[in-house]
């Protein structure tokens, strides 16, 4: 009788962990969370090569003279696109951790990656050039100069790739029912 319990008993388990396994690679995000991640989060780069972005970033460097708590470091341009490195890369990661197990689902997940491997490569390079002339306080003729070039070189691509997912994302929210304001 003690062979036919640690038999069942051995049984059991392997059958439990494997339905525990089967179950963890069947389940899926909720068409919430996965629209959360792979869609809302782009927001972060929606003002990837323009102005605004620039200003942005030399906004950190602005100190004002009656106020001594404005003092700068020298450092907070450059602190800031690194910041925005490790957030961009945190989002990558999450996107790719998700479980596309639809075409849909697999061709967000597909372009919202490409965005974000299109965009963290400028902003180690490009952006941490132009932070580091901000942080300098280079000339003015210096640093529009990066930016221009960043306009020039990314932003029409940028722009069609960040429309095409948001172009997916609509779909997916619609066909999810996902009360989504789009600003239009």
């Amino acid at each position: 009788m003690q062979n036919i319990t640690q038999t069942i008993t051995k049984y059991s388990a392997a059958a439990m962990v494997a339905i525990f396994s089967l179950s963890l690679q069947s389940c899926s995000e909720s068409p919430d969370q996965f629209f959360g991640i792979a869609v809302l989060n782009t927001n972060t780069i929606n003002d990837f090569a323009t102005p605004i972005l620039a200003k942005h970033i030399n906004d950190e460097t602005v100190e004002f003279a009656d106020i001594p708590s404005s003092k700068k470091k020298g450092n907070e341009a450059i602190t800031m696109v690194n910041n925005k490195i490790a957030y961009l890369e945190k989002s990558l990661n999450d996107i790719k951790a998700l479980n596309a197990n639809s075409d849909d689902r697999k061709a967000i997940k597909e372009k919202s990656v490409a965005l974000y491997e299109y965009v963290i490569p400028v902003y180690k390079n490009e952006y941490t050039n132009y932070a580091k002339l901000c942080d300098s306080k280079a000339d003015q003729a210096k640093k529009d100069e990066i930016i221009s070039a960043i306009e020039q070189k990314y932003a029409t691509k940028f722009e069609q790739m960040y429309i095409d997912l948001m172009d997916d994302g609509k779909a997916f929210a619609k066909e999810n029912n996902l009360n989504v304001n789009w600003g239009n």
